[in-house]
């Protein structure tokens, strides 16, 4: 019997949130915060969660942190939302990571760019073969930032392994994405604006049909109303919802976005949620800089 992931699927096409890991005063995984976080994504429509995400710090985390995530997030949601586990490093360690997600009950891994000087097409191809041929009762959705992958590679990659239903792709370049998806087929895999809201309309023009969220920590309703919004193919309303945001996204984009985290953070310690504490190499904001990222919290409707 096929395995067709149309539960997987229609998940990936949503707002696939990235929730934060918020810190304990020792630096530990603070895990009862992570539930209440996680509870209040959940209680505000959000259907989808990647535990050990980028805006979960995955690259700051231990292998038994990345773990301990997973099953913290699976737990939590229950039946109240679909997981899409990052995994990543080196193949053994990511098979590792996605036996150990398809074993406490995820439907789906992510697979993190892959962190090395020299990639090759081909290469790339094997790489993630490897992971979705070790798991292939999940779905599997590669993480594209690499805007010298050419779509053949990824159709490829899915003529291999079948469990390859979904793309988060994070090439700033609507234009390029569009041709990618288009080479790869568009019809073939769920496109995911892998930059989130800020990229979320130009992409949902050229075939995205979910978006990734870091800011969905802060203000779940903010996110769900420009997904929204795109469904109806409003994009006028869309970009209301663009202007609203654009302030917030802007600061993490900052500086080759090296306070992406850190703003998520910062806004959630600002209405009393988490500690505003990261990991290095990413660094708390300065006091001076606090002020503007409450403001615009405190202005959203949460």
């Amino acid at each position: 019997m096929t395995t067709t992931f149309e539960t997987q699927r229609a998940a990936l096409a949503d707002v696939v949130a990235i929730p934060v890991t918020p810190f304990a005063e020792d630096g530990s995984v603070d895990q009862d915060t992570h539930r209440a976080l996680l509870r209040r994504l959940l209680d505000g429509g959000v259907g989808t969660l990647t535990p050990n995400g980028n805006t979960g710090e995955f690259y700051a985390l231990t292998p038994q942190e990345r773990q301990l995530v997973t099953e913290l997030t699976i737990d939590e949601a229950g039946d109240r939302a679909v997981i899409l586990v990052g995994v990543g490093h080196d193949v053994p360690t990511a098979v590792a990571s996605a036996r150990h997600a398809r074993e406490h009950g995820a439907q789906m891994v992510m697979v993190h760019q892959p962190v090395h000087p020299y990639v090759s097409q081909s290469g790339w191809v094997d790489y993630h073969r490897a992971i979705a041929e070790a798991v292939p009762e999940l779905g599997v959705v590669p993480y594209i930032r690499n805007p010298q992958l050419h779509g053949d590679r990824l159709a490829e990659l899915a003529d291999a392994c079948p469990n390859v239903i979904g793309v988060k792709y994070a090439v700033p370049d609507a234009a390029r994405f569009a041709a990618f998806a288009r080479d790869a087929g568009l019809d073939r895999f769920v496109w995911v604006a892998g930059l989130a809201e800020p990229y979320a309309p130009s992409y949902f023009s050229a075939g995205a049909t979910g978006f990734t969220s870091g800011l969905v920590n802060v203000a779940p309703a903010v996110s769900l109303n420009m997904l929204e919004a795109l469904r109806a193919g409003d994009y006028p309303a869309a970009m209301k919802v663009w202007e609203q945001i654009r302030r917030f996204e802007e600061l993490r984009a900052a500086n080759g976005s090296a306070n992406n985290v850190t703003v998520v953070k910062e806004a959630l310690a600002s209405l009393g949620l988490c500690r505003r504490e990261v990991r290095p190499p990413s660094k708390p904001l300065p006091e001076h800089e606090r002020s503007e990222v409450a403001v615009i919290a405190a202005g959203w409707s949460i």
